[in-house]
């Protein structure tokens, strides 16, 4: 049985015509290109939802029909605004763009689009996104990402104190895993607002959100401690991601709307 290339754009048109079908999903990996510290590259965010995804594919992309397609660098991060080489998008500018990649998808065949999140500062818009596309191109819409971000609800190191939303414990790991040569360890410091650590409500992840900068929490930008990350435990957490995306999209192929 010959292998088909899941890797969308590398198919030629009339292929594409005849492989996708209404049962296909589109994956559109999320990245960013924005300072995370001095121990991390511009591209960590584009880096890991890319890799991740495409690690995704390699898998359950036969059995589920799923299609890569290329990632998209430039996003929504204007919170790292103040740091140069961050690339940022406005969030009308964003939303527009992913508008019309859904009006794009819904020239084909395809019934479903994926965004694979890796930069948190995306979510709330891509969140929006979803329902905009739904309503004006009849796509059926979701937000995945590589770990739920700790101010949106999951998890981070346990001596970050929930707030390891940045060039922390966990990112710099799963670097340390996919990309080595682009991380400086001995940059590494420790930047934990802890401050915020008592607080009930108003905290990364609590129940009263707040808008911030990175540099609000130091001149360095990130937000956490990368100093304990090991290749060992990026190369699990960069596991536990595609186990979790390959099972998340078993769900989409079989989820539909409208529920009936």
């Amino acid at each position: 049985m010959v292998s088909v290339n899941r890797h969308l754009a590398e198919l030629r048109a009339p292929d594409l015509a005849r492989l996708v079908t209404e049962r296909s999903i589109f994956v559109q990996p999320l990245g960013a290109v924005e300072q995370h510290g001095p121990h991390l590259p511009l591209n960590t965010d584009l880096l890991i939802a890319d890799r991740v995804s495409e690690l995704a594919v390699e898998r359950v992309g036969a059995e589920l029909d799923v299609w890569l397609l290329p990632p998209l660098a430039y996003t929504k991060s204007n919170e790292h605004a103040w740091s140069a080489g961050t690339m940022w998008l406005s969030a009308t500018t964003l939303l527009a763009v992913l508008d019309d990649i859904g009006r794009c998808v819904a020239t084909t065949a395809a019934r479903k689009l994926v965004f694979f999140n890796g930069h948190g500062g995306n979510s709330a818009l891509v969140g929006a996104a979803n329902r905009e596309i739904r309503l004006a191109h009849g796509l059926m819409t979701f937000l995945a990402h590589p770990g739920v971000p700790p101010d949106q609800g999951g998890v981070s190191a346990p001596d970050e104190l929930g707030m390891g939303i940045h060039g922390g414990t966990d990112e710099t790991s799963m670097m340390l895993h996919l990309a080595p040569h682009l991380v400086d360890m001995t940059a590494a410091t420790r930047n934990v607002p802890e401050q915020l650590a008592a607080n009930r409500y108003v905290r990364f992840g609590g129940a009263v959100g707040f808008g911030w900068l990175s540099n609000d929490f130091g001149v360095d930008g990130h937000i956490g401690d990368p100093t304990p990350a090991t290749a060992e435990r990026g190369a699990q957490l960069v596991a536990q991601a595609v186990d979790a995306i390959c099972e998340a999209l078993a769900e989409v192929s079989a989820f539909e709307l409208p529920v009936r």
